[in-house]
């Protein structure tokens, strides 16, 4: 028999909080309080000073979080994307390119910003090997010219770096003062942003995160809607056994971002979450939980799948300074559901027949945090409706 795992619940609206138990394949049952280890926090933080400036909205970080804020705050909140990303529009998304220091101070010289959550930038890895000169406008020269506004405005800064600082040769759980090492232009890009801001704001946050795990606006940006993608089209996917990551639910990552900037914590942190996982272990994840066809998914090294771009292997970040800093640890388990985490490479071969997997799981269960739900903002398909 299955231990019960007590976890707390909360709606989507932060009404009700009611402890509960997964018995099975996720159906609640209130319970008595749940004991054990310090539970995220979920108390209601102060808000974030205001207007606020998300950047870099077609991401997953940035898109995430610029819907959390704009439902908490409505139009203090604005975000930004290229000009050519037309299709994400709505209200309080304004199109600016980064890189062009004159439209970001028109932008700035509008709204005038109080904080800042920098999310932009280009991961595209591929891309960035074969122009780095585009990978440096895109993820240097644009955090050089936010954090430039961010300064003469005095606005709170919240720069999002990422875990591939790190090439992943040493066994991971990197810590703080472990000296970055990229592998690819777009990891050593990273490193030069974080210079900028810790140079000209040393009073910043910056957090280096790993997997981003919630929806995209265009349906592929993301590990999970990038696998996804792949296995909707009934195409397959290889994933690789050794990368790997510390991913974390949008949702926690959020209330991470609303805490910080109402309670400050300067200085760079790891906020990677407590459950390492393969990219491999990750595509089994989505393969199961999103009822796709098992025989999709590949696996190889990164040895064997060749030089461009390069890979990363293990870079798992150790996050106990950021949980040391804010008293409480920010992030659950992804996924939160243990029975979820892969035990070997055949695993979604045998768990594909006994898992009721559709798109509404992946939501409810890759895409959202169960323990504590926030809201999945729309993807493109459900704004445009396959028009575009």
């Amino acid at each position: 028999m299955k231990t019960k795992k007590q976890v707390k619940y909360r709606d989507i609206f932060d009404l009700v909080r009611l402890p509960v138990t997964f018995i099975g394949r996720f159906q609640p049952v209130i319970l008595t309080r749940p004991t054990g280890p310090m539970p995220i926090q979920t108390s209601t933080t102060a808000a974030p000073p205001l207007p606020m400036l998300v950047t870099g909205i077609a991401g997953v970080p940035g898109y995430n979080a610029f819907h959390y804020f704009r439902s908490l705050y409505g139009d203090q909140v604005i975000g930004v994307r290229q000009a050519s990303m037309w299709p994400l529009s709505g209200d309080g998304i304004v199109p600016c390119e980064v890189e062009n220091s004159d439209e970001v101070k028109q932008l700035w010289d509008r709204y005038q910003f109080k904080s800042l959550l920098n999310c932009a930038g280009s991961c595209r890895l591929k891309s960035c090997e074969l122009d780095p000169a585009m990978a440096h406008r895109v993820n240097v020269t644009g955090t050089e010219n936010m954090i430039a506004q961010a300064t003469r405005y005095d606005a709170a800064v919240i720069h999002l770096s990422i875990d591939l600082v790190f090439a992943g040769r040493d066994g991971g759980h990197y810590d703080e003062d472990d000296e970055p090492d990229p592998v690819t232009i777009y990891g050593s890009k990273m490193v030069l942003a974080e210079q900028i801001v810790r140079n000209e704001r040393p009073d910043a946050s910056i957090l280096r995160i790993s997997l981003p795990m919630g929806i995209s606006f265009n349906g592929h940006a993301g590990a999970v809607d990038w696998i996804a993608s792949r296995f909707k089209q009934e195409k397959p996917a290889t994933l690789y056994f050794d990368e790997v990551r510390t991913p974390t639910y949008s949702d926690c990552m959020n209330r991470l971002f609303a805490k910080l900037f109402a309670t400050p914590l300067p200085g760079t942190f790891h906020a990677g979450g407590p459950r390492r996982l393969s990219l491999y272990e990750i595509a089994q994840i989505v393969s199961v939980v999103g009822g796709y066809d098992p025989q999709l998914l590949q696996g190889c090294a990164r040895i064997e799948a060749g030089p461009m771009p390069p890979r990363a292997g293990n870079v798992t970040m150790n996050s106990a300074k950021l949980s040391a800093a804010l008293g409480y640890q920010p992030f659950d388990a992804w996924p939160a559901d243990g029975d979820l985490v892969p035990t070997e490479r055949d695993w979604h071969l045998e768990e594909a027949s006994r898992f009721d997997g559709s798109a509404k799981a992946v939501h409810r269960l890759l895409y959202c945090n169960p323990i504590n739900p926030g809201l999945v903002p729309p993807s493109r398909e459900e704004i445009w409706n396959g028009r575009f």
